[in-house]
């Protein structure tokens, strides 16, 4: 058991070592300094404490986004569907923050539990199918992604104006906005939604590992025939673990729409938090707190990527290439623990 706790660090530390290995590669054979393009990535992410702040803004939705997917991989569920529920989450956030008139002790924590049920729901219809008629969730999952993409932007230009293509801004009461966080760190969109990832977090790791229902989960998702053969609703564990992980992917929206922009935009493409939050999963090992480091990782590489055409030369697409690279090697994790356990033996 202690082996594979040691694995389960060991693997994502050397993938990103090695992601960022064929980076400084990839760089030198496109001629590239490598040294000044990490250099450059190093200080776009926390240069200064503006930067700093920047990357713990967009740190925040993909944590949520991440324990989203992780919730769904602990209970044997693959749920595609993050960026949906994203949407949807962000969509009903920003749909309270800018027509309710309340304190900000009511307004605000409404619009976090809009954000939250309309996650929750857009995960129940997947989990649904599921447990009810073996509809795989992948599938139902990305179709869910593409119905609430353009439901949204219809919504937006019919339903919360008229014909425009942004929502209003939400009141000052539903803000996550901070102005002391804004000015500790140069007026980064840095806002309080950080402590409501972690506590997210915090919330997942007691779940998962000191109830009963996080003890069924992990069954149902380590073996079904079991744990039906224990006692144990498995149909009924499926629905619960997609909606609570729609739950999180509904929260990571609202971080964007009453945190970061205060508002909603039509748009033509998703937002990829969603997506990203797969691979913050798969690289924090499906563990709350590991998630959380991953997610602080992922944001600054986004982060710090944009720095890096304008002080190296280098394009910040190479960014998504060591980001893949990086996925790429944890889901080849079977070939590191290989490596490790032939270095362990030879040096016996």
């Amino acid at each position: 058991m202690m082996e594979n706790k040691w694995f389960n660090i060991l693997v994502p530390v050397i993938s990103v070592f090695i992601g960022l290995l064929a980076g400084a590669l990839i760089m030198l054979s496109f001629g590239y300094n490598p040294i000044q393009g990490y250099m450059a990535l190093f200080k776009g992410a926390f240069g200064d404490l503006y930067f700093f702040g920047e990357t713990i803004r967009q740190t925040t939705p993909y944590i949520l986004a991440g324990l989203a997917i992780a919730f769904a991989f602990r209970a044997g569920l693959f749920n595609i569907g993050a960026e949906g529920q994203v949407i949807v989450g962000w969509l009903a956030a920003v749909w309270i923050g800018s027509t309710v008139d309340a304190p900000i002790y009511i307004h605000l924590p409404l619009a976090l539990l809009a954000a939250a049920i309309a996650g929750a729901l857009w995960g129940f219809i997947p989990g649904l199918l599921k447990a009810g008629l073996g509809v795989h969730e992948v599938i139902v999952t990305i179709m869910l992604n593409y119905v609430a993409l353009y439901s949204s932007n219809a919504i937006i230009r019919n339903v919360l104006t008229e014909n425009a293509d942004k929502t209003d801004m939400i009141a000052p009461t539903a803000s996550l906005a901070s102005e002391w966080l804004e000015n500790l760190t140069y007026f980064s969109r840095m806002h309080y939604g950080i402590f409501i990832a972690l506590f997210a977090a915090v919330v997942m790791w007691f779940m998962i590992e000191r109830t009963k229902l996080g003890f069924e989960l992990k069954s149902v998702g380590y073996n079904k025939h079991a744990s039906k053969y224990a006692g144990m609703s498995v149909k009924r564990n499926i629905i619960l673990a997609m909606v609570i992980s729609g739950l999180f992917a509904g929260l990571a929206g609202s971080m964007e729409g009453l945190g970061t922009y205060g508002n909603m935009t039509v748009s033509s493409g998703f937002s990829n938090i969603g997506f990203d939050g797969i691979a913050v999963a798969l690289l924090g090992a499906n563990n709350a707190f590991g998630v959380v480091l991953a997610a602080f990782l992922f944001g600054a590489l986004k982060v710090g990527a944009l720095n890096m055409p304008t002080q190296a030369g280098v394009p910040n697409e190479l960014v998504d290439i060591i980001i893949a690279l990086i996925i790429f090697f944890v889901a080849s994790s079977y070939l590191i623990r290989w490596i490790i356990l032939r270095f362990k033996r030879e040096g016996k």
